[in-house]
Protein backbone atom coordinates (compact mmCIF):
# COMPACT_ATOMS: atom_id res chain seq x y z
CA UNK A 1 0.00 0.00 0.00
CA UNK A 2 1.44 3.38 -1.03
CA UNK A 3 1.52 6.03 1.67
CA UNK A 4 0.06 9.34 0.48
CA UNK A 5 2.20 12.45 0.82
CA UNK A 6 0.56 15.35 2.63
CA UNK A 7 1.38 18.66 0.89
CA UNK A 8 3.25 21.19 3.00
CA UNK A 9 1.15 24.01 4.45
CA UNK A 10 1.99 27.63 5.14
CA UNK A 11 2.06 26.82 8.88
CA UNK A 12 4.76 24.22 8.18
CA UNK A 13 6.84 26.75 6.29
CA UNK A 14 6.38 29.28 9.10
CA UNK A 15 7.44 26.77 11.74
CA UNK A 16 10.59 25.80 9.85
CA UNK A 17 11.50 29.45 9.23
CA UNK A 18 10.77 30.42 12.83
CA UNK A 19 8.16 33.08 11.95
CA UNK A 20 4.41 33.51 12.30
CA UNK A 21 2.20 32.09 9.51
CA UNK A 22 1.11 35.62 8.55
CA UNK A 23 4.74 36.66 8.17
CA UNK A 24 5.48 33.61 6.04
CA UNK A 25 2.52 34.44 3.80
CA UNK A 26 3.66 38.04 3.37
CA UNK A 27 7.21 36.94 2.61
CA UNK A 28 6.08 34.55 -0.14
CA UNK A 29 3.55 36.99 -1.58
CA UNK A 30 6.01 39.90 -1.68
CA UNK A 31 3.85 42.06 0.56
CA UNK A 32 4.39 43.72 3.94
CA UNK A 33 7.41 45.54 5.34
CA UNK A 34 9.77 42.63 5.98
CA UNK A 35 13.54 42.45 6.17
CA UNK A 36 15.30 40.86 3.23
CA UNK A 37 16.81 38.16 5.42
CA UNK A 38 13.34 37.20 6.71
CA UNK A 39 11.99 36.85 3.18
CA UNK A 40 15.00 34.77 2.19
CA UNK A 41 14.65 32.51 5.26
CA UNK A 42 11.00 31.88 4.46
CA UNK A 43 11.81 31.26 0.79
CA UNK A 44 14.43 28.66 1.70
CA UNK A 45 12.01 26.95 4.10
CA UNK A 46 9.31 26.82 1.39
CA UNK A 47 11.81 25.39 -1.08
CA UNK A 48 13.00 22.79 1.43
CA UNK A 49 9.43 21.63 2.11
CA UNK A 50 8.37 21.78 -1.52
CA UNK A 51 5.67 24.29 -0.65
CA UNK A 52 3.91 25.89 -3.62
CA UNK A 53 1.50 28.79 -2.94
CA UNK A 54 -1.99 28.18 -4.26
CA UNK A 55 -2.38 31.22 -6.49
CA UNK A 56 -5.98 30.35 -7.33
CA UNK A 57 -6.81 30.08 -3.65
CA UNK A 58 -5.00 33.33 -2.94
CA UNK A 59 -6.94 35.05 -5.70
CA UNK A 60 -10.28 33.80 -4.46
CA UNK A 61 -9.56 34.82 -0.88
CA UNK A 62 -8.05 38.20 -1.69
CA UNK A 63 -10.13 39.26 -4.67
CA UNK A 64 -6.98 39.56 -6.77
CA UNK A 65 -5.91 37.73 -9.94
CA UNK A 66 -2.14 38.09 -9.41
CA UNK A 67 -1.78 39.15 -13.05
CA UNK A 68 -0.69 42.46 -14.55
CA UNK A 69 -1.22 43.71 -18.09
CA UNK A 70 1.51 45.44 -20.09
CA UNK A 71 0.23 47.41 -23.08
CA UNK A 72 2.86 48.62 -25.55
CA UNK A 73 2.95 50.45 -28.88
CA UNK A 74 6.49 49.17 -29.52
CA UNK A 75 5.98 46.27 -31.95
CA UNK A 76 9.72 45.82 -32.46
CA UNK A 77 10.35 45.40 -28.72
CA UNK A 78 13.39 47.69 -28.61
CA UNK A 79 11.97 49.61 -25.65
CA UNK A 80 9.15 47.42 -24.31
CA UNK A 81 11.17 44.25 -23.75
CA UNK A 82 13.73 45.83 -21.36
CA UNK A 83 10.85 47.58 -19.56
CA UNK A 84 8.98 44.28 -19.28
CA UNK A 85 12.06 42.46 -17.97
CA UNK A 86 12.54 45.08 -15.28
CA UNK A 87 8.86 45.01 -14.34
CA UNK A 88 8.89 41.21 -14.08
CA UNK A 89 11.86 41.41 -11.70
CA UNK A 90 9.82 43.61 -9.37
CA UNK A 91 6.53 41.77 -9.79
CA UNK A 92 8.06 38.32 -9.49
CA UNK A 93 8.53 38.78 -5.75
CA UNK A 94 4.74 38.77 -5.47
CA UNK A 95 4.45 35.87 -7.93
CA UNK A 96 2.50 38.01 -10.37
CA UNK A 97 2.29 37.14 -14.07
CA UNK A 98 2.66 39.75 -16.84
CA UNK A 99 0.40 39.62 -19.90
CA UNK A 100 2.02 41.46 -22.84
CA UNK A 101 -0.31 43.18 -25.35
CA UNK A 102 1.07 44.89 -28.48
CA UNK A 103 -1.35 47.57 -29.70
CA UNK A 104 0.80 48.41 -32.76
CA UNK A 105 -0.02 52.10 -32.27
CA UNK A 106 -3.68 51.34 -33.09
CA UNK A 107 -6.16 52.99 -30.66
CA UNK A 108 -8.88 50.46 -31.55
CA UNK A 109 -6.57 47.51 -30.88
CA UNK A 110 -5.44 49.16 -27.64
CA UNK A 111 -9.02 49.46 -26.38
CA UNK A 112 -9.65 45.83 -27.33
CA UNK A 113 -6.67 44.75 -25.23
CA UNK A 114 -7.79 46.98 -22.36
CA UNK A 115 -11.21 45.29 -22.34
CA UNK A 116 -9.56 41.87 -22.53
CA UNK A 117 -7.27 42.62 -19.58
CA UNK A 118 -10.15 43.99 -17.51
CA UNK A 119 -12.20 40.87 -18.26
CA UNK A 120 -9.32 38.84 -16.83
CA UNK A 121 -9.49 40.97 -13.68
CA UNK A 122 -5.86 42.08 -13.82
CA UNK A 123 -4.61 43.77 -10.67
CA UNK A 124 -3.03 46.63 -12.62
CA UNK A 125 -1.66 47.76 -15.97
CA UNK A 126 1.70 49.11 -17.18
CA UNK A 127 1.59 51.19 -20.37
CA UNK A 128 4.77 51.73 -22.40
CA UNK A 129 5.88 52.44 -25.96
CA UNK A 130 8.66 53.63 -28.23
CA UNK A 131 7.81 57.36 -28.19
CA UNK A 132 8.59 59.81 -25.38
CA UNK A 133 5.89 62.44 -25.87
CA UNK A 134 2.96 62.30 -23.40
CA UNK A 135 0.05 60.16 -24.58
CA UNK A 136 -3.68 60.12 -23.75
CA UNK A 137 -4.64 57.95 -20.75
CA UNK A 138 -5.84 54.44 -21.62
CA UNK A 139 -9.13 54.99 -19.79
CA UNK A 140 -8.95 52.17 -17.24
CA UNK A 141 -11.53 52.26 -14.42
CA UNK A 142 -10.45 53.95 -11.18
CA UNK A 143 -10.11 50.66 -9.26
CA UNK A 144 -7.43 49.36 -11.68
CA UNK A 145 -4.12 51.19 -11.12
CA UNK A 146 -2.09 52.16 -14.21
CA UNK A 147 1.59 53.12 -14.44
CA UNK A 148 2.96 54.76 -17.60
CA UNK A 149 6.61 53.87 -18.26
CA UNK A 150 8.88 55.73 -20.74
CA UNK A 151 5.82 57.13 -22.55
CA UNK A 152 4.14 59.35 -19.91
CA UNK A 153 0.44 60.14 -19.59
CA UNK A 154 -0.96 63.54 -20.53
CA UNK A 155 -2.87 63.54 -17.24
CA UNK A 156 -0.59 64.91 -14.47
CA UNK A 157 -2.64 62.97 -11.90
CA UNK A 158 -1.56 59.66 -13.44
CA UNK A 159 1.58 57.80 -12.36
CA UNK A 160 4.26 58.23 -15.04
CA UNK A 161 7.96 57.42 -15.35
CA UNK A 162 10.26 59.08 -17.89
CA UNK A 163 14.01 59.26 -18.49
CA UNK A 164 16.14 62.41 -18.39
CA UNK A 165 16.81 62.74 -22.11
CA UNK A 166 17.90 66.37 -21.83
CA UNK A 167 20.41 65.51 -19.12
CA UNK A 168 21.79 62.67 -21.24
CA UNK A 169 22.20 64.84 -24.34
CA UNK A 170 23.94 67.55 -22.31
CA UNK A 171 26.27 64.96 -20.74
CA UNK A 172 27.25 63.73 -24.22
CA UNK A 173 28.26 67.24 -25.30
CA UNK A 174 30.09 67.94 -22.01
CA UNK A 175 32.05 64.73 -22.55
CA UNK A 176 33.40 65.74 -25.97
CA UNK A 177 34.11 69.29 -24.77
CA UNK A 178 36.06 67.85 -21.82
CA UNK A 179 38.11 65.91 -24.38
CA UNK A 180 39.12 69.23 -25.96
CA UNK A 181 36.80 69.09 -28.98
CA UNK A 182 35.66 72.55 -30.08
CA UNK A 183 33.79 71.99 -33.38
CA UNK A 184 30.71 70.00 -32.43
CA UNK A 185 27.80 68.95 -34.65
CA UNK A 186 24.51 67.28 -33.70
CA UNK A 187 22.73 64.73 -35.92
CA UNK A 188 19.34 63.41 -34.89
CA UNK A 189 15.97 61.97 -35.94
CA UNK A 190 12.81 63.47 -37.47
CA UNK A 191 12.18 67.10 -36.57
CA UNK A 192 8.63 66.37 -35.40
CA UNK A 193 9.67 63.67 -32.89
CA UNK A 194 9.63 64.68 -29.24
CA UNK A 195 12.82 62.75 -28.44
CA UNK A 196 14.71 64.45 -31.27
CA UNK A 197 13.50 67.88 -30.15
CA UNK A 198 14.45 67.38 -26.49
CA UNK A 199 17.87 65.90 -27.24
CA UNK A 200 18.67 68.56 -29.86
CA UNK A 201 17.72 71.47 -27.60
CA UNK A 202 19.86 70.18 -24.74
CA UNK A 203 22.83 69.43 -26.99
CA UNK A 204 22.72 72.86 -28.62
CA UNK A 205 22.43 74.65 -25.29
CA UNK A 206 25.38 72.73 -23.85
CA UNK A 207 27.60 73.16 -26.93
CA UNK A 208 27.25 76.96 -27.04
CA UNK A 209 29.87 78.56 -29.28
CA UNK A 210 31.33 75.14 -30.14
CA UNK A 211 28.20 74.22 -32.13
CA UNK A 212 28.65 74.04 -35.91
CA UNK A 213 25.33 75.36 -37.17
CA UNK A 214 21.81 73.93 -36.73
CA UNK A 215 21.27 70.24 -36.00
CA UNK A 216 20.75 67.87 -38.93
CA UNK A 217 17.40 66.03 -38.85
CA UNK A 218 16.57 62.80 -40.68
CA UNK A 219 15.49 59.19 -40.12
CA UNK A 220 16.34 57.11 -37.07
CA UNK A 221 18.63 54.97 -39.25
CA UNK A 222 22.22 54.11 -40.07
CA UNK A 223 21.56 55.20 -43.65
CA UNK A 224 20.75 58.71 -42.46
CA UNK A 225 23.87 58.71 -40.29
CA UNK A 226 26.05 57.95 -43.32
CA UNK A 227 24.36 60.68 -45.37
CA UNK A 228 24.68 63.15 -42.49
CA UNK A 229 28.41 62.46 -42.18
CA UNK A 230 28.85 63.32 -45.86
CA UNK A 231 26.80 66.53 -45.44
CA UNK A 232 28.79 67.55 -42.37
CA UNK A 233 32.15 67.07 -44.03
CA UNK A 234 31.04 69.12 -47.04
CA UNK A 235 29.79 71.99 -44.87
CA UNK A 236 32.22 71.76 -41.96
CA UNK A 237 35.37 69.83 -42.90
CA UNK A 238 36.91 70.86 -39.58
CA UNK A 239 34.25 69.08 -37.47
CA UNK A 240 35.91 67.20 -34.60
CA UNK A 241 32.91 65.80 -32.65
CA UNK A 242 29.39 64.59 -33.50
CA UNK A 243 26.72 63.86 -30.91
CA UNK A 244 23.77 61.86 -32.23
CA UNK A 245 20.14 61.34 -31.30
CA UNK A 246 20.37 57.54 -31.48
CA UNK A 247 22.88 54.72 -31.70
CA UNK A 248 21.70 53.78 -35.19
CA UNK A 249 22.46 57.27 -36.45
CA UNK A 250 25.82 57.30 -34.64
CA UNK A 251 26.86 53.99 -36.15
CA UNK A 252 26.03 55.35 -39.61
CA UNK A 253 28.02 58.51 -38.88
CA UNK A 254 31.04 56.39 -37.90
CA UNK A 255 30.74 54.45 -41.17
CA UNK A 256 30.40 57.64 -43.22
CA UNK A 257 33.40 59.27 -41.56
CA UNK A 258 35.51 56.17 -42.10
CA UNK A 259 34.49 56.00 -45.79
CA UNK A 260 35.66 59.64 -46.11
CA UNK A 261 39.04 58.80 -44.60
CA UNK A 262 38.39 60.28 -41.13
CA UNK A 263 39.45 58.33 -38.07
CA UNK A 264 37.10 57.81 -35.11
CA UNK A 265 37.91 59.02 -32.50
CA UNK A 266 41.32 60.47 -33.44
CA UNK A 267 39.89 62.94 -35.98
CA UNK A 268 36.22 62.99 -34.97
CA UNK A 269 34.67 61.80 -31.70
CA UNK A 270 31.16 60.31 -32.05
CA UNK A 271 28.53 59.80 -29.31
CA UNK A 272 25.29 57.88 -29.67
CA UNK A 273 22.12 57.73 -27.59
CA UNK A 274 20.09 54.77 -26.17
CA UNK A 275 22.90 52.24 -25.45
CA UNK A 276 21.24 49.65 -27.66
CA UNK A 277 23.90 46.99 -27.30
CA UNK A 278 23.27 45.21 -30.61
CA UNK A 279 24.14 48.51 -32.34
CA UNK A 280 26.52 50.23 -29.91
CA UNK A 281 28.81 47.23 -29.38
CA UNK A 282 28.81 46.18 -33.05
CA UNK A 283 29.76 49.66 -34.25
CA UNK A 284 33.30 50.24 -35.49
CA UNK A 285 34.57 51.40 -33.06
CA UNK A 286 32.13 50.58 -30.22
CA UNK A 287 30.01 53.60 -29.38
CA UNK A 288 30.19 55.94 -26.45
CA UNK A 289 26.50 56.47 -25.78
CA UNK A 290 23.80 57.54 -23.33
CA UNK A 291 22.16 54.61 -21.53
CA UNK A 292 18.43 55.02 -20.89
CA UNK A 293 18.29 52.46 -18.08
CA UNK A 294 15.07 50.88 -19.35
CA UNK A 295 15.25 47.79 -17.13
CA UNK A 296 15.61 49.99 -14.06
CA UNK A 297 12.68 52.05 -15.30
CA UNK A 298 10.59 48.89 -15.75
CA UNK A 299 11.55 47.67 -12.28
CA UNK A 300 10.49 50.99 -10.78
CA UNK A 301 7.22 50.80 -12.73
CA UNK A 302 6.58 47.36 -11.25
CA UNK A 303 7.31 48.63 -7.74
CA UNK A 304 4.97 51.60 -8.16
CA UNK A 305 2.25 49.32 -9.50
CA UNK A 306 2.60 46.94 -6.55
CA UNK A 307 2.33 49.89 -4.18
CA UNK A 308 -0.76 51.17 -5.99
CA UNK A 309 -2.39 47.73 -5.83
CA UNK A 310 -1.72 47.81 -2.09
CA UNK A 311 -3.53 51.14 -1.85
CA UNK A 312 -0.49 53.43 -1.96
CA UNK A 313 -0.50 55.18 -5.38
CA UNK A 314 2.15 57.72 -6.39
CA UNK A 315 0.52 60.24 -8.75
CA UNK A 316 2.68 62.53 -10.85
CA UNK A 317 5.66 62.14 -13.17
CA UNK A 318 9.05 60.87 -11.99
CA UNK A 319 12.13 61.40 -14.16
CA UNK A 320 14.90 58.81 -13.85
CA UNK A 321 18.54 59.65 -14.70
CA UNK A 322 20.39 58.52 -17.80
CA UNK A 323 24.06 57.47 -17.79
CA UNK A 324 26.94 58.16 -20.17
CA UNK A 325 28.76 54.96 -21.17
CA UNK A 326 32.24 55.75 -22.51
CA UNK A 327 33.68 53.49 -25.23
CA UNK A 328 36.18 53.71 -28.06
CA UNK A 329 34.25 56.08 -30.36
CA UNK A 330 35.44 58.98 -28.14
CA UNK A 331 38.34 57.59 -26.09
CA UNK A 332 40.73 55.16 -27.74
CA UNK A 333 41.37 52.17 -25.45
Amino acid sequence: MTESVVPARIVDVAALAGVAPGTASKALNGTGQLRAETRERVRRAAEQLGFTPDSLGRGLSSGRSYTVGLITTDSFGRFSIPVMLGAENALGAGEMSVLLCDSRDDPVREQHYLRTLLSRRVDGIIVTGRRTEPRPPVGAPAHVPVVYAFTPSQDPADTSLTVDQAGGAAAAVRHVLDLGRRRVAHVTGPEDHHAAQVRRAAAEAQAGDALLGPALHGEWSERWGRLAADLLLRRHPDVDAVTCGSDQIARGVCDGLRDAGRRVPEDVAVVGFDDWDVIALASRPPLTTVALGLEALGRRAGELLLAAVAGQPSPGTTTLPTRLVVRESTVRA
